[in-house]
């Protein structure tokens, strides 16, 4: 039977965590779905346990030499045999019911090219917190273009579901950046129009010190550049400002230091960038309090 969504999880390196990412995909119910593995050269040991897993629950497995994250997701999506896909992390667990739930909002609401939902940061050792992430909250219930290139409303990569043909219409994931999930969503959003955003929780996402999200500025330098590609949209300066805010916040929150030695990198004459640097001043231990009050929690 073919199924209704495929599910594309490049691995690399997540030895620790890949046995129990696979195991909360394939425990998914109420929905066809295929799951479709590729590692992407790890050296860690992954592989061997994902081929047991393969051999065990009976899903698409590859192992070949590393050729990155995004040439490794389009290679998925293209043996991908779903209406729509999503991606799943080998470090993140789903929760129950979560393609079912999402799969049937897509059916019901062909109008939008994709969805995503909410999530629940977890720790290295799968501590889930009992708060879901109130940067995303905003988003619902959709987001338009204009809304993801000022920053105005985020939705997060591990919890989308994009119909098939919008995204092969898109041209899948740019390697024309680091990060393949804002290019796409913006070009999603920029053609079909806006976006759903759920209030469910579609992805336990694990937070530890190999994360892309906490190589900052790679990842600013290429928000920037992506900034410049709509350069031509009415938010471009207000969309500029937010990027640096965006980025210099979330350095605030690792490293001070590393915040006050790059000042000069992220300073703009907006609001967001004088009340972020009043962060700078504050114990950490309050931050999470302050991101529940500005996103109405």
């Amino acid at each position: 039977m073919t199924p209704l969504v495929s599910v594309l999880m490049p691995s690399y390196c997540h030895k620790k965590y890949v046995e129990i990412a696979v195991r909360s995909v394939m425990e998914q119910k109420g929905v066809s779905f295929e799951l479709l593995v590729i590692d992407d050269g790890s050296n860690d040991g992954t592989p061997k346990i994902l081929q047991k897993l393969s051999a065990e629950l009976g899903f698409y497995f590859l192992s070949r030499e590393n050729r990155g994250v995004i040439k490794t997701l389009n290679e998925l999506a293209k043996i991908s045999k779903g209406k729509y896909i999503c991606t799943m992390a080998s470090d993140d667990i789903m929760p129950p019911d979560r393609l079912k739930i999402q799969a049937e909002f897509m059916e019901k609401h062909p109008e939008y090219a994709a969805s995503f939902g909410q999530i629940k940061e977890m720790s290295e050792a799968g501590e889930v917190e009992k708060n879901i992430n109130g940067k995303f909250l905003k988003g619902i219930p959709e987001v338009s273009f204009d809304d993801l290139y000022s920053f105005k409303k985020l939705v997060h990569g591990c919890t989308e579901m994009v119909q098939k043909n919008a995204f092969d219409f898109a041209g899948g994931y740019s390697d024309e950046f680091i990060f393949e999930d804002f290019p796409l969503f913006w070009a999603l959003a920029k053609r079909f129009g806006n976006l759903a955003v759920l209030s469910n929780v579609f992805c336990y996402y694990r937070t530890h010190k190999t994360n892309l999200r906490k190589n900052y500025f790679p990842l600013f330098f290429d928000a920037l550049k992506l900034t410049e590609k709509y350069k031509e949209n009415k938010f471009y300066k207000k969309a500029k400002n937010n990027c640096k805010n965006f980025c210099y916040s979330s350095i605030i929150e690792v490293s001070k230091i590393t915040a006050l030695k790059n000042i000069p990198l992220f300073f703009n004459f907006s609001f967001g960038f004088f009340k972020n640097s009043l962060k700078l001043f504050m114990p950490k231990s309050i931050y999470p309090r302050l991101a529940r009050i500005r996103n109405g929690g």
